[in-house]
């Protein structure tokens, strides 16, 4: 997939066959969308594209309303590229591009700057200001520009409706294995491994604190998870903790704590990928270390059978 960062003066010479969005999580509903895609692309000889935008449009329009994300850029770009596009092309969202309206979006931008000859859009999706405009409209706009413009059928499924709210619902509810299903793949934090209070050192349970990359990134909610974690080029399995830790404080922020089963090096300043397989159990307060001890080893138990 080749990205192509798009502005004011840029001119695409390839013709494409293109869809449009923000492609949060790029789950299995957005994947049935651009498998349409680059099936309808083959049958006319063009290459394929999906428009999209480097943050989410919602940060400028709905300062009430920022949902975290499910993937950092980076995540969105590789996965994205997994499904076999041919090209990304990024356009920067901003207040004033949110004024244009459809079609001038689909005349002055899609066709004539990006050289999209057929458009494919999400049976629900809207564009332009106000997002007022329909299919038909975009129909319209498009064949007075030459542009065919056609709507994908919604996707159904046997297990219920899939989006990137329904994604983070489950996720905040601990429920990794359903949302890695949406997904099609593990859901995922990664960020730097920095000094804690060794704590979990003094009762065998030696954990790496981790400092998350992406502080906009959806944190699911508090407990223990079996894990798969990502260090370089190796993977280890391990179990992970993100709490506040209410057994040894009372005012603990929010962290993410991954102990690595049989491991023993010094990690500090490396990047871990954590990938949550599991969900164990719900974070709570136990009377005493000794308890907390016990009941890590129970935790562990669990791990290795959900990994």
């Amino acid at each position: 997939m080749e990205i192509i960062a798009i502005n004011p003066s840029i001119r695409v010479a390839s013709e494409t066959f293109a869809t449009v969005g923000f492609f949060d999580g790029v789950h299995r509903g957005h994947r049935y969308l651009i498998d349409l895609l680059k099936e309808k692309a083959r049958a006319k000889g063009l290459k394929t594209a999906v428009v999209t935008f480097p943050i989410h449009p919602r940060k400028v329009l709905q300062q009430s309303y920022q949902p975290k994300a499910l993937n950092t850029f980076d995540e969105r770009m590789k996965h994205l590229a997994s499904t076999g596009i041919d090209y990304c092309y990024l356009m920067e969202f901003t207040k004033a591009f949110s004024e244009i309206p459809a079609q001038d979006f689909i005349q002055k931008i899609l066709s004539e700057q990006l050289n999209v000859k057929f458009l494919l859009v999400g049976y629900d999706h809207r564009f332009g200001k106000g997002r007022e405009s329909a299919f038909e409209h975009y129909a319209t706009y498009g064949q007075a520009c030459g542009m065919t413009v056609l709507s994908a059928p919604q996707w159904s499924e046997a297990e219920g409706h899939t989006s990137s709210t329904v994604i983070r619902n489950l996720l905040a509810e601990g429920k990794v294995k359903t949302a890695a299903e949406k997904l099609s793949y593990y859901y995922t934090l990664e960020g730097e491994v920095v000094h804690g209070n060794h704590l979990g050192r003094t009762i065998g349970f030696p954990t790496a604190n981790i400092d998350l990359n992406d502080k906009d990134k959806l944190i699911p909610c508090e407990g223990v998870y079996a894990v798969r974690i990502g260090l370089q080029d190796e993977s280890y399995s391990g179990m992970a903790y993100i709490g506040k830790r209410p057994t040894v404080t009372n005012q603990g922020e929010l962290r993410l704590e991954v102990n690595i089963f049989d491991f023993d090096r010094d990690i500090y300043g490396e990047q871990l990928r954590v990938e949550l397989l599991a969900f164990i159990r719900s974070d709570i307060r136990f009377d005493g270390l000794d308890k907390l001890k016990r009941q890590l080893a129970e935790d562990k138990i669990q791990c290795v059978q959900n990994i």
